[in-house]
């Protein structure tokens, strides 16, 4: 029998990682910033265009603006915390599923055991059973 198992993917944090993950955090927040200017803009579009009907559309543009303002705020936090953390520090990247193969007769506490890859720079050091 088969059954489906979380794993846990940690990345070692490296000079190569933490310059990768910094450019993601500063692409994410170019994206945000880019998406508020565009519902900015088609906002006074609207307005101009005399289509709102109503505030109720002003108010969902205004609340889509706050939600990507929360989430440049978050990213910026991400971003400061990368820079506090040192080289070698353990991030939990992700959580995947894996298929475990079960027989009768195997150990179970063995085979429900927590397991976690750890990966460097994109090479798998190490799988860890807890």
């Amino acid at each position: 029998m088969k059954i489906l198992q979380n794993v846990t993917v940690k990345q070692i944090l490296t000079e190569t990682s933490k310059q990768a993950l910094q450019q993601k955090y500063y692409e994410s927040k170019l994206q945000l910033q880019k998406e508020c200017d565009q519902l900015r803009f088609e906002s006074k579009k609207l307005e101009k265009a005399k289509k709102f009907a109503g505030t109720s559309l002003k108010m969902h543009f205004e609340k889509e603006i706050n939600n990507r303002q929360e989430k440049i705020k978050l990213v910026d936090f991400q971003m400061e915390q990368l820079e506090l953390l040192p080289i070698g520090t353990e991030l939990k990247e992700k959580e995947i599923q894996a298929i475990v193969e079960i027989r009768e007769g195997d150990d179970w506490n063995s085979v429900s055991k927590e397991k976690t890859i750890i990966v460097k720079d994109g090479i798998i050091l190490e799988i860890r059973e807890r």
